[in-house]
């Protein structure tokens, strides 16, 4: 059983972005207690893209909520950028959450009165900052956005909502960017250009990723994948292929009854 990536060579030291020991959610109290993640410990290296994958039920979107500090863990602890959050206020948590995370979630949460443009400088306004002009152009540029700027988020494709959201959440330049199922209400022309752009955001500008998919083809452009099942990690693919991928959730999916 896996439960954390391996350590770095002998004297190097590996920069983690973000990592989990000993991470524990249960949900309800005495007979109707559920345990979602029991004991996961994870490390996730700075400029790292890792896919995290297993069936239904698994406790994949719970371990991510936990990690972005959406959902407070029954005990363990969360580190990101050398700040424990699980140890943190609500209101310093949230203060982290918006000027040190990046979010894109399978619906876009644009603000359909604002542009794309507001909606994309809206986190760094919040936090009342001004975000780097250079930045900005950068991303609007690589993710196609820039005859789209002075469009509402009614006026534009699905796909195009998207890297809006993709590019709001790396305005701030983010600790980690957490995706949760960030492809799954696109067709796979968009899905590709958005994954497609979130590699690159990995190779170019050293982002760091963690994304929670069902899709193969989504998970095989990160660097590695985590499998969970039972609220565990029971297994990693680094280098991942999408035959790899598939062979491996064959594994985890329960046998068919009957």
């Amino acid at each position: 059983m896996t439960q954390s990536s391996a350590a770095p060579p002998a004297g190097h030291v590996r920069e983690d972005a973000a990592a989990a020991t000993d991470l524990v959610k249960s949900y309800g109290t005495g007979d109707g207690a559920v345990t979602a993640l029991r004991g996961v410990s994870a490390a996730f290296a700075r400029g790292q893209f890792t896919a995290i994958m297993g069936p239904s039920g698994s406790g994949k979107s719970t371990f991510l909520h936990c990690l972005a500090g959406l959902d407070t863990a029954t005990s363990g602890s969360v580190v990101i950028g050398g700040v424990e959050i699980t140890a943190l206020s609500r209101t310093r948590l949230t203060k982290l959450r918006r000027d040190r995370l990046g979010f894109v979630f399978q619906s876009f949460n644009l603000l359909p009165m604002l542009t794309a443009e507001e909606n994309i400088r809206l986190t760094g306004r919040l936090g009342g900052r001004r975000a780097d002009r250079q930045w900005f152009d950068t991303i609007v540029d690589a993710l196609g956005l820039r005859e789209r700027l002075s469009h509402r988020p009614s006026e534009l494709s699905g796909g195009q909502q998207q890297r809006v959201a993709v590019a709001r959440a790396l305005l701030t330049r983010p600790e980690v960017l957490f995706a949760d199922e960030p492809t799954g209400n696109l067709d796979s022309r968009s899905g590709a250009e958005v994954l497609g752009f979130l590699r690159t955001a990995v190779d170019a500008y050293r982002q760091t990723v963690i994304m929670v998919t069902h899709d193969p083809v989504a998970a095989a452009h990160a660097d590695r994948v985590l499998f969970l099942a039972d609220g565990m990690i029971v297994d990693e693919l680094a280098a991942p292929t999408i035959d790899r991928i598939h062979a491996q959730m064959r594994r985890l999916e329960p046998a068919p009854c009957g």
